[in-house]
């Protein structure tokens, strides 16, 4: 990311303001992932996060500085888990569901917030030479497609992303293909993202999404 933009010919202040961009919607995006898995555990029950300080929406209770940096640097990271202890739930598989999706719910409202906006006033910032009006036209565009590239990879049920622990949430306690995922899932997860053809194919499903949101925001016009 950062690369792409220093090696971009763009003027230095500018290439400043879209790192800035990036990074403030980085922690929009994480922020919000995070704090929805603390938030719903919280209410399902399981005080873990909120004694931990991850009820907040202060990224530096959510960052991983390693993962932040990955993540600037080469497209890929991660934020720090949110502890939960799930014998805390008022209803335990309930719980797990709820907790599962609470992340990619929040970062999939984002994402259809912002296309909104992106939508409705984007070519209006974009066509601007001003450099606030520039760094608010890519903030909201970072902010749309960071939010939905978290939606849909952490919908992958694979261990240890959201999509598994939804799947080990409504499935059979101790069930072959939960354990296969448990135990290989790291491994499955570093070999989709070594692969060509899944970034083509996550890459194509990123857009899909983005354009069923411009579609509804077209109903409008």
């Amino acid at each position: 990311m950062i690369y792409d933009l220093v090696g971009s010919g763009l003027p230095f202040i500018q290439v400043l303001a879209l790192i800035i961009a990036y990074v403030i919607a980085l922690m929009i995006a994480f922020c919000s992932h995070e704090f929805s898995h603390a938030y719903i555990a919280y209410k399902m029950g399981d005080p873990t996060a909120k004694a931990l300080g991850r009820l907040t929406l202060n990224p530096l209770k959510h960052i991983d500085p390693i993962g932040f940096l990955c993540l600037l640097l080469f497209g890929f990271g991660w934020a720090k888990p949110v502890e939960i202890n799930p014998l805390h739930f008022k209803n335990y598989r309930k719980g797990l569901v709820c907790v599962s999706l609470a992340g990619v719910s929040a970062n999939l409202i984002l994402a259809f917030v912002f296309s909104g906006i992106y939508f409705f006033v984007g070519q209006l910032l974009l066509a601007s030479t001003n450099l606030l009006m520039i760094f608010l036209y890519y903030l909201i565009l970072y902010v749309i497609t960071l939010n939905i590239s978290l939606f849909v990879f952490n919908l992958l049920p694979i261990f240890p992303l959201d999509g598994f622990n939804f799947i080990k949430a409504i499935t059979p306690n101790n069930n072959g293909f939960v354990n296969f995922l448990q135990r290989y899932g790291t491994i499955i997860l570093l070999i989709f993202l070594i692969t060509p053809v899944f970034d083509i194919i996550f890459s194509y499903i990123v857009s899909g999404l983005l354009n069923v949101f411009f579609a509804f925001w077209g109903l409008f016009v």
